[in-house]
């Protein structure tokens, strides 16, 4: 009888619960909703704290949130910004001890595109140049993308700023690169530079508008991954139109991670949800449930560029994934 109460009891608070998580599930997938980041906080009813925190992010600011314990579990991307994290280089003064859980797939590069006009066929030619590039970069401030840009750019011994002082322009433009937005600013002559990830969607078209990507030479792509960054070339197998394959930094996968010192229990509780949860999850690599035996082996388009947590592992190995 006291386990029925118990039971009676907590069936409203999961029935809010859910109905709050159904609805912002429903309303990040809709058309025209803009509020798509989600950061979900749950503690036990009527604790006077929250004690756990979801951040459903893309940025580096996530791994502040973890490492401050203002968020439990979070998301960035790409793998390469948690790599540096976990090695304290770059923004990061110090490491931080983050864990992976799994990793969406993605396979995606960096892509530093200049028009045929400028004449620029290297990164180094900017700066010997002093080249009074027009640049367009990503409108979201806290995007991964900038930290990237300026952690080539500072291994190359020049910065963004610089290229203001030499008479360019950096712009920060919404959205993703695409024919009917921001490559409409190169046709127009008023960029003549993108700086952007998310390759799939803007290569090939802007290679038809005759711009050439900028390849990241030796020594300086070793010097990045020492960091945490991983080179990734642009290929013709993937572009075929590309003259020839573009030295690159990795842009590929979305960790999911946590703290090495997050306790096991949880961990594979959050695993546990998601394998159970998987079939209802949708991801942008096709159809069907969520491959997550694509999600935890290190994979080109999954990378795990940070160790997985230990609990996470064993789970995983639990489900032969791995």
């Amino acid at each position: 009888m006291v386990q029925q109460q118990r039971g009676w009891l907590r069936r409203p608070v999961v029935q809010r619960s859910r109905m709050m998580l159904e609805v912002a599930s429903e309303l990040v997938g809709s058309d025209g909703w803009e509020d798509r980041q989600v950061e979900i906080h749950m503690r036990p009813q009527g604790a006077p704290d929250w004690g756990m925190c979801f951040f459903a992010s893309d940025a580096p600011n996530s791994i502040d949130a973890v490492a401050s314990g203002t968020a439990q579990f979070a998301i960035c991307n790409p793998g390469g910004v948690l790599s540096m994290a976990l090695k304290g280089t770059g923004p990061f003064k110090e490491p931080v001890p983050v864990r992976a859980i799994t990793v969406f797939p993605q396979f995606d590069q960096m892509g530093l595109a200049v028009t045929s006009q400028s004449g620029l066929t290297s990164l180094a030619e900017i700066h010997d140049r002093r080249y009074p590039l027009k640049v367009s970069l990503r409108g979201q401030h806290d995007h991964s993308v900038h930290l990237v840009t300026d952690e080539i750019f500072k291994a190359m011994g020049f910065s963004l700023d610089d290229i203001k002082s030499w008479g360019g322009e950096i712009r920060y433009d919404e959205a993703v690169p695409s024919p009917s937005g921001r490559l409409r600013l190169v046709e127009r002559g008023t960029v003549d530079a993108i700086f952007d990830e998310a390759l799939p969607v803007w290569c090939n078209p802007a290679l038809d508008l005759g711009m050439r990507f900028l390849p990241i030479d030796e020594p300086y792509l070793t010097q990045l991954e020492q960091m945490g960054l991983p080179r990734n070339p642009i290929t013709r197998q993937e572009y075929p139109r590309l003259p020839q394959d573009v030295p690159a930094i990795d842009f590929s996968g979305w960790p999911v991670f946590t703290l090495a010192s997050t306790p096991d229990a949880i961990v594979t509780a959050f695993c546990a949800a998601l394998e159970a949860r998987k079939e209802r999850i949708p991801w942008f690599g096709g159809e069907g449930p969520m491959p997550l035996d694509r999600m935890v082996q290190n994979t080109p388009e999954a990378p795990l560029t940070i160790p997985l947590h230990p609990a996470a592992e064993r789970f995983w190995q639990s489900q032969g994934y791995i």
